[in-house]
């Protein structure tokens, strides 16, 4: 309800300059900029206070847990900040209640290149409401000492090597120890399980005539929760009623030989600040993960975006700063930080033997949750992860959870 009190402010109403707004330009972003990349912060800011004199910008970093909440809250008032960053997936609802003013992607760098799965979510109705800022994208993470000793000269690079490298550490490590799971990858991942119904041709949810329906039933989605039945069946030993958020802990007990995640996972797993062993340092390595369809397995595309508010009164200062903010050289400083950029063509520029070589060449696949008004209701009254759990445990058929799956999700993904 508070985030409606935003409806009818105008997105592309009454935009002022800094003569005519305030002499102080607040700006909302998310700790991961604090703890990952200060310089491009203060590189940015130097260069924006450089072009408007007398502009004083003020950062204040968000959690993600309580952002959004505080956004609706500041929205139905008058005090809204000028620039906010939002979770790709987190857009839709925002723009199509008019919280956010529009931007003209025309003058923004490389905008003819930006990532699809993030320039899709700004987008509605022909205009543009939010600049896409970083993305992150799942590959798959191996034990390279666990390969090496099974013989594995290198990762697999096809969805028939997956099977075989993953055959032969649950030969070698999982007929000793019945705990050893040659891939994790717990029952409500709903992630990684999406993954493999879009590498199918499937789609979570789609729209006809101006409404959207969930299509979790659907022929081709089914073939895609099958395969990821099939590789828990064969290959994951563990909870199955569980998720993935305490996956660098569960690695680094030592007995995983490959996982799909983030690449900062893998680090994460080797640190005892993460419930990690530090003594698996060094010993893991990404790949690409392939799909079953013979392509690589399409990740989700985690991101970030930048949106001016319809209650800024600093509209244009306000994009000029996200123009600075998102541009090629703030970009690159990105790029430095291990953190993969907002389009192509920089993404062809990161390192393919780095950390994030195998993140930029699955991101090419990437995609992102359906642009629905009522995705995250859906995502809150957690339907996938509860499908999935259904079918893992088997207590239900693949075919009888998502026919419930797409119900449920009719009943909410249109709500504003």
């Amino acid at each position: 309800m508070l985030l409606l009190a935003a409806v009818g402010c105008g997105s592309g109403g009454q935009d002022t300059s800094g003569e005519r707004g305030n002499s102080r330009l607040t700006v909302w972003l998310t700790v991961d900029a604090r703890e990952s990349w200060p310089e491009l912060v203060a590189s940015a800011n130097a260069r924006f206070t450089k072009k408007h004199p007398g502009v004083e910008v003020d950062v204040q970093y968000q959690q993600w847990t309580t952002k959004n909440q505080k956004l609706d809250a500041v929205l139905a008032g008058r005090n809204a900040p000028d620039v906010v960053e939002m979770g790709n997936s987190e857009t839709t609802n925002y723009i199509v209640n008019d919280a956010f003013a529009t931007v003209d992607p025309k003058t923004f760098d490389q905008s003819e290149q930006w990532l699809p799965a993030l320039a899709d979510a700004c987008r509605l109705d022909g205009r543009t409401y939010c600049v896409p800022y970083y993305v992150g994208a799942r590959v798959g993470v191996y034990r390279t000492d666990y390969f090496e000793r099974t013989g594995l000269a290198a990762a697999p690079r096809t969805y028939p090597e997956l099977i075989a490298a993953l055959d032969r550490l649950k030969k070698e490590y999982g007929t000793e120890d019945p705990a050893f799971s040659a891939l994790y990858m717990p029952g409500r991942y709903w992630y990684a399980a999406m993954a493999f119904v879009k590498d199918a041709g499937g789609e979570m949810a789609v729209e006809k005539d101006g409404r959207w329906h969930g299509d979790l039933s659907s022929p081709k989605s089914v073939a895609g929760l099958t395969a990821w039945k099939k590789l828990l069946d064969d290959y994951y030993v563990g909870d199955r009623a569980k998720d993935n958020g305490d996956q660098p802990a569960v690695v680094g007990q030592g007995k995983v030989g490959v996982f799909y995640g983030n690449t900062w996972e893998a680090q994460a797993a080797a640190d005892a600040r993460s419930g990690g062993d530090p003594r698996l340092k060094g010993k893991f390595a990404t790949f690409p993960f392939p799909g079953p369809s013979g392509e690589l397995l399409p990740p989700f595309l985690g991101g970030s975006t930048l949106a001016v508010p319809a209650k800024s009164r600093n509209q244009d200062l306000a994009s000029d700063w996200i123009r600075l903010f998102t541009d090629r050289k703030s970009q690159q400083r990105l790029i430095d930080a291990n953190t993969l950029p907002n389009n192509t063509v920089q993404l062809r520029e990161v390192a393919a033997d780095g950390i994030n070589g195998a993140a930029a060449q699955a991101a090419a696949r990437g995609w992102v949750t359906p642009l629905a008004p009522g995705w995250t209701s859906v995502e809150k009254s957690n339907i996938l992860p509860e499908m999935l759990e259904r079918i893992a445990t088997g207590k239900d058929s693949v075919q009888d959870a998502a026919r419930e799956a797409d119900r449920r999700i009719d009943a909410v993904i249109n709500e504003r």
